[in-house]
């Protein structure tokens, strides 16, 4: 009787979380992936039974491991070469263990930072539509004993392959917003930032700022050295603008040789100061294109963001100054 009991608490549990997830979505009010993954990693551990749950994304370029979502803690973020994670994913299989702290694969550095004492892991690689590994599913301490690889997996499968479906959705949609050559987030990026966390910013009264710059004289680059050395110099200026990026800060490429970079909580003379440091960085560093060694200027025009206008309104501004700044000589900030 105790066991029905057990099993139809488990099961309401499991249909509260699937309620939450398809409500919230048809709501729009799960539009962001990761209270995706937070639903589908609480539903992981309602369906194996287990005490904390994490579901890991596999940055290949970078190649770390970081939490998509987690139950208990913050985000984490770890080398691909390290801990059972990174273990599974490397031998493409499940990971079980109900004996960590002698397993040499496991990292309890988070347990001596929060006190969590780990019994039992469970990691689940999980894959892309193509069968490619892109991240895993990790239960953490069954709470009627010790893992079971064949039951517990067949538990887990089902929140392992929806958030191998979400992640790969994610992925796709990350890829949609970035430039693939200089890896900055695209114009699609740009206004998927503003309808959330800058829009925030304005809402909140807070000066909003921008510099758009241009490199001086481009077309003459790409017709004297080739457009593979025009490439180059395109990734060194990407590289040269995010450098000076705060945590804050969005960096875009907004087209051709144009980029942008967002600062908020900045009012325009510091968002001019920002634009005047890298114009005097990038005159005094020649960049190296395919051994041809190209010394490059580039045009700033700066605005302070004005909630009344639209988007397009306030980008034409700052644009209108970047003109300017052309116009008068090059090689100058204009505001």
């Amino acid at each position: 009787m105790q066991e029905q009991d057990n099993s139809s608490r488990i099961l309401t549990e499991i249909y509260d979380i699937c309620d939450k997830l398809y409500t919230g979505m048809s709501k729009g009010a799960a539009r962001d992936h990761s209270e995706v993954f937070n639903y589908l990693t609480e539903l992981g551990k309602a369906l194996a039974g287990a005490d904390r749950a994490s579901f890991w994304k596999w940055d290949k370029r970078r190649h770390e491991l970081w939490t998509a979502s987690a139950t208990g803690t913050d985000r984490i973020v770890i080398p691909d070469s390290s801990g059972l994670v990174g273990k599974a994913l490397r031998e493409k299989k499940v990971i079980v263990t109900n004996d960590p702290y002698n397993d040499p694969d496991f990292n309890a550095s988070v347990d001596k930072k929060t006190g969590y004492v780990t019994r039992s892991v469970l990691v689940m690689p999980v894959t892309n539509v193509n069968g490619e590994y892109i991240g895993a599913f990790q239960i953490i301490n069954k709470l009627d004993g010790g893992f079971e690889e064949e039951r517990d997996v067949r538990q887990l499968s089902l929140a392992a392959l929806v958030c191998g479906i979400a992640l790969e959705s994610e992925t796709f949609q990350e890829a949609s917003m970035h430039d693939k050559l200089t890896g900055l987030k695209n114009r699609m990026g740009f206004y998927s930032d503003f309808s959330g966390k800058y829009t925030k910013v304005l809402n909140e009264g807070k000066p909003l700022s921008m510099f758009i710059c241009d490199i001086d004289k481009f077309k003459r680059v790409n017709d004297t050295y080739g457009h593979n050395a025009g490439d180059v110099v395109l990734q060194f200026m990407s590289s040269l603008v995010e450098s000076f990026a705060r945590t804050d800060d969005g960096v875009y490429r907004w087209g051709g040789e144009e980029f942008i970079m967002i600062m908020p909580d900045t009012v325009l003379e510091d968002c001019a100061k920002m634009a005047e440091s890298i114009r005097a960085k990038l005159e005094a560093t020649p960049c190296n294109a395919e051994g041809n060694i190209i010394n490059l200027t580039a045009s700033f025009g700066c605005f302070t963001f004005d909630p009344e206008k639209s988007i397009e309104d306030n980008v034409s501004v700052a644009d209108g100054h970047l003109y300017t700044a052309k116009e008068t000589g090059r090689n100058k900030v204009v505001y």
